[in-house]
């Protein structure tokens, strides 16, 4: 493999104007970044995405981003229409709640896939650019599962060793899946790749079940470790990679004192209580109501814990401009209102309740300050935020509730508290589980999750991902005079 070509709907950093030619660049946050870009800072590479802003891209702050980048940047541009349709639209508005089982969520706009298509098509074009024969192109997440049917079209890809494509959303069951107006040229489409993967088993399980039921020419052929399907004179590899995170990067920060002084002064706020966290992007499959009731259910239904137990709510804002967003935050905002003002007294505040984002050394020291952390997804493709508190236990203390839901369950249930999202008196019992906890089972539990979350790291996964696909798709080929011309411009 002579070059790693990353390929994602945003940068890792995104351009935000404060006024006329004033810019900020602001580090990207979420999953993929934390866990690609410390990958691509070691080996070196390229990272192709949009970098946040609608219409022309400011040439002056673009460029001192890219210095500071560490690896190559490029970026794809997008009109204001089209962040509006692909981005806001087909991508949140159609794929994202529908691969979270919520479709009722959807809005199935028949611009809005014209307008994913179009957009896609801009990312291939930049991968045409920038691209040779040899490159490991890695495309990710469900903003970008039609670019490899692009590539093929052109016929470029014939010279392109190796194209593969990451999920990091869960995929749904079939009965979920067949509501897709596009359903059958999505599935074209993945199968373009020659590599597909997913976060867990049971997404494989649904993607290769959709397969069969929807692409009557496809035929899969059962087979241990990577799933293969034979479809239209190729061969296409199917795995479950489940992904970590920089498990050294969160232990040693939690060890710095800063933080340590920061968790002190957290525990002090809260000195007769248990602190349960949760964090959580603005989002509503992240299950906040459900976890804000399930905490009011306990504290009705167990009086033990009412003045010795504070849940510290933080809600990173995103997507606010949406409507259904702001009413969802709104949603939030009374439910904490009703918590606060049904059980608080003068010394004890139940929900403490954050709208903001926390910089990395106030989030390591949440996660090393609250003695459970409280991780309920209604549906996620894994849920990193279960995996940096583990790694933040740097004492081999704490208890971790989690959504039998989010990926990260399929390696952590022998030890967190699996509830189910929607069972509102099973989690509110799974909190007084959680309280009542003695110290010598959190230490047992929480030191095998480490173990896990230590062992299956961002590095293991990004090793396992390309290993697995340098021995997909076809071989690297003699590329013609003309081909290589169409690769350098």
């Amino acid at each position: 493999m002579n070059h790693l070509i990353v390929v994602s709907n945003r940068l890792p950093f995104a351009l935000d104007s404060t006024g006329e030619d004033l810019w900020t660049v602001t580090p990207a946050v979420g999953g993929l970044v934390s866990a690609i870009e410390p990958v691509l800072r070691e080996r070196g590479g390229t990272w192709i995405g949009w970098p946040g802003i609608a219409g022309e891209i400011p040439e002056e702050p673009f460029a001192e981003a890219r210095r500071n980048a560490g690896y190559k940047i490029v970026p794809v541009a997008l009109s204001e229409t089209e962040r509006d349709e692909f981005y806001y639209g087909y991508s949140n508005e159609v794929i994202w709640p529908l691969f979270h089982d919520l479709q009722n969520f959807c809005n199935f706009e028949p611009a809005y896939w014209q307008a994913y298509k179009e957009v896609n098509n801009r990312y291939a074009d930049a991968i045409v650019r920038c691209a040779h024969p040899d490159d490991f192109i890695w495309v990710h997440d469900y903003h970008l599962m039609y670019v490899a049917e692009t590539l093929r079209e052109r016929g470029v890809s014939r010279d392109l060793s190796r194209l593969t494509f990451f999920l990091h959303i869960p995929f749904p069951p079939y009965d979920i899946f067949s509501k897709l107006p596009q359903q059958q040229r999505l599935l074209h489409a993945l199968l373009q790749f020659d590599l597909l993967g997913f976060q867990t088993r049971r997404d494989v399980r649904n993607f290769m079940q959709c397969v069969r039921r929807v692409m009557l020419d496809a035929k899969v052929v059962p087979r241990r470790g990577l799933q293969l399907i034979r479809f239209e004179k190729r061969e296409i590899r199917v795995g479950h990679f489940p992904i970590g995170i920089d498990f050294n990067s969160f232990e040693n920060g939690a060890r710095s004192d800063a933080v340590e002084q920061r968790a002190q002064r957290l525990r002090v706020t809260f000195p007769a209580c248990q602190s349960i966290l949760g964090s959580d992007r603005l989002d509503y499959s992240k299950g906040i109501p459900e976890r804000l009731r399930a905490f009011r259910t306990a504290l009705e239904l167990h009086s033990e814990l009412r003045g010795r137990a504070v849940l510290i709510q933080i809600v990173v804002p995103s997507r606010v401009e949406i409507p259904r967003y702001h009413e969802f935050k709104n949603r939030i905002d009374r439910l904490v209102g009703d918590i606060n003002g049904r059980f608080s007294t003068s010394t004890w505040l139940p929900v403490q309740y954050h709208f903001r984002s926390l910089d990395r050394d106030d989030l390591l020291a949440h996660y090393r300050g609250c003695d459970i952390a409280f991780v309920t997804p209604l549906k996620d493709g894994m849920n990193l935020v279960a995996k940096e508190y583990c790694a933040s236990r740097i004492e081999e203390d704490g208890v971790l509730i989690l959504s039998q839901f989010a990926g990260a369950a399929e390696q952590l249930k022998p030890d967190a508290l699996l509830v189910n999202p929607y069972d509102i008196e099973q989690m509110a019992d799974a909190i007084l589980k959680a309280f009542r906890m003695s110290e010598a089972e959190r230490k047992a539990r929480m030191k095998r999750m480490r173990r896990v979350v230590r062992d299956e790291n961002v590095f293991s996964w990004v090793d396992s991902f390309l290993k697995a696909g340098s021995n997909v798709g076809s071989r690297p080929q003699r590329v013609s005079k003309r081909r290589r011309a169409t690769f350098a411009r």
